[in-house]
């Protein structure tokens, strides 16, 4: 019977364990050293901050894999011999393979900063991780959180869940601007400061100073020493190639793979955060670190594998994060800076807690993208309208039709309408959409 390995039991592995299951009856063999069951990664913070147990966070049940005949290893692969289709376990197990996914997800980013390997010095990306920061943040006052990305904003947002004083180093001149427009950047810096965050913007980390051992204070590129008892590092993360160092599998940044996530060698793929693809997708990035870009590279190759060799195309950009009590969505393509022939519209309510951060084709009106802030969009509307090629008057026309907040939460459609309406005088569009229960009650 054809034999399947796994590394790695994130969203890529175990997604392709499922579908490889589903299509056929070969052995699956899922090996991990961080965890003996799939759980969410996303959810990580909220087993910190008290919301959830570990075992909430596991979407199946532990008895979910013998049933169906997927083998489960708790152990640390230390070489994969490609030429003998053999792994080799901490310990000396070795496991022979048919065909073998490499899922081995991301590690943290350390830049040689002196002190970086303290104790008290960290990154959050793994289980691990987790328990690593219960124990450094007993009975600490201050922490400092490096690099502005969305793993530090979690990390803000736990560490002030218990009353830990955050201070936050961010080398760009407002929060997460390699990333967002101007106008959401501001947004995001005014509200983590509002949340009690000491945010410093255009602040490096220089130097890590240590008190038998341990971190003690940090040194800016401003020259200032910042005493704390913990440093997270969470200038983003890259994709973990430890394994594969030695074999015959080509890597670049990450793990170079085809389209049809295969790599060099025969039998061998990669998926989720560790992959590269060779060609990228138009507007994608050859690396894509997301939740949901894993999932379907997982069902992608498993379908490759039960003998329906099948590209990945991803389809339309996507993605969601969350800034304490400010939910974020995007689609499409809404660049830091506006590209040549796009046109923005912006709107942002009185509070300034909530935005939509519209782009579209200057000449021809097609939509293109938005930012969300605050107002939960549908995912199957906002996709179908990129697809259709929708103009910008539709979309704001119909925007009611998007809206996922719940049934009595404030309508924002009317709004955001009249500034359009006011900014462009000529169009004088209405809102030709369904409404809400609550909106519909009182127009």
């Amino acid at each position: 019977m054809k034999h399947i390995a796994i590394i790695g039991n994130g969203i890529s592995g175990i997604t392709a364990a499922r579908h490889i299951r589903k299509r056929s009856d070969y052995r699956i063999t899922v090996i991990s050293a961080e965890t003996d069951h799939f759980f969410s990664r996303t959810a990580l913070m909220y087993i910190y901050m008290g919301h959830m147990k570990y075992e909430h966070t596991k979407p199946y049940e532990d008895w979910f894999w013998t049933k169906n005949n997927i083998d489960l290893v708790r152990g640390y692969v230390e070489k994969i011999d490609t030429d003998n289709k053999s792994l080799t376990l901490q310990g000396g197990q070795q496991i022979t393979y048919d065909d073998l996914i490499l899922a081995t997800g991301s590690k943290s980013n350390k830049f040689g900063w002196p002190g970086q390997d303290l104790l008290g010095v960290q990154g959050l990306y793994s289980y691990q991780d987790l328990e690593l920061l219960e124990q450094n943040t007993q009975n600490i006052e201050t922490a400092v959180i490096v690099g502005g990305g969305l793993i530090g904003v979690e990390l803000a947002e736990m560490l002030h869940s218990r009353h830990i004083s955050v201070i936050f180093l961010v080398r760009e001149s407002n929060f997460w601007n390699n990333i967002l427009p101007g106008q959401e950047a501001n947004l995001i810096s005014r509200h983590l400061r509002e949340n009690g965050i000491d945010l410093r913007l255009e602040t490096e980390l220089k130097e890590i100073l240590s008190e038998n051992g341990r971190a003690k204070a940090v040194v800016t590129s401003k020259g200032e020493e910042i005493p704390c008892q913990l440093v997270g590092l969470t200038a983003g993360v890259h994709p973990n190639l430890d394994l594969v160092k030695g074999s015959k599998v080509e890597t670049d940044r990450g793990i170079r793979v085809n389209e049809f996530l295969e790599t060099n060698v025969p039998d061998v793929y990669a998926i989720g955060d560790c992959a590269q693809r060779n060609v990228p997708l138009p507007n994608r990035r050859p690396v894509e670190q997301v939740w949901y870009t894993g999932r379907m590279m997982g069902e992608v190759v498993a379908r490759t594998i039960c003998g329906e060799r099948t590209a990945y195309q991803p389809g339309h950009w996507f993605n969601s994060a969350k800034f304490f009590d400010i939910e974020y969505q995007t689609y499409g393509h809404v660049w830091n800076t506006l590209k040549e022939n796009e046109e923005e519209f912006y709107w942002e309510d009185q509070e300034g807690v909530r935005c939509m951060h519209f782009i579209y084709n200057k000449t021809s009106q097609v939509f293109l993208g938005v930012n969300s802030f605050g107002i939960r969009l549908r995912h199957e509307v906002m996709d179908s309208w990129l697809t259709e090629q929708r103009k910008i008057q539709y979309v704001l026309e119909h925007l009611s039709e998007a809206n996922f907040d719940p049934e009595f939460f404030s309508r924002f459609e009317d709004n955001i309408l009249a500034k359009y309406n006011q900014e462009h005088p000529g169009e004088a569009l209405k809102s030709k959409g369904k409404k809400g229960l609550l909106a519909s009650l009182f127009s």
